[in-house]
């Protein structure tokens, strides 16, 4: 079974940056890191989740929500089975606990990335806190 660690939040000052990360496994030879979409939602206290942003396998295609766009890019390193969520000019609104998420690749797209929560596959979030 799939599995996700993400790693990389802490506590900045507005305009800084974090990356975050995603590290997957349980795959098999038969199904691979490649094979899977991997996405990142964030929760903020009292508000319901947001998705963030999602890359597919593959060619390795990306979506952003549209409020991100600019901000955040994400990449993955298939040798690593590894997603990265480069986070730059923060806001004390991007605090939140940020969650990665694994699914097929369908599932990523324009306008799946609102949907990113609804992944087969989720790990432990970390914590993104952005002081004013």
């Amino acid at each position: 079974e799939v599995q996700l660690q993400a790693s990389g939040g802490g506590l900045v000052q507005a305009g800084g940056s974090l990356r975050l990360s995603c590290a997957a496994s349980g795959f098999t030879f038969d199904d691979t890191f490649d094979d899977y979409a991997i996405g990142w939602f964030r929760r903020a206290p009292g508000k319901e989740g947001e998705g963030v942003s999602c890359i597919k396998g593959g060619d390795g295609s990306a979506y952003y929500a549209e409020s991100l766009k600019g901000r955040f890019t994400i990449s993955r390193d298939n040798a690593k089975n590894t997603v990265y969520l480069q986070m730059d000019s923060l806001k004390p609104e991007d605090t939140a606990v940020y969650y990665c998420t694994a699914d097929r690749p369908v599932w990523c797209h324009e306008y799946g990335v609102a949907s990113t929560w609804k992944y087969d596959y989720r790990g432990q979030g970390t914590q993104v806190t952005v002081s004013s």
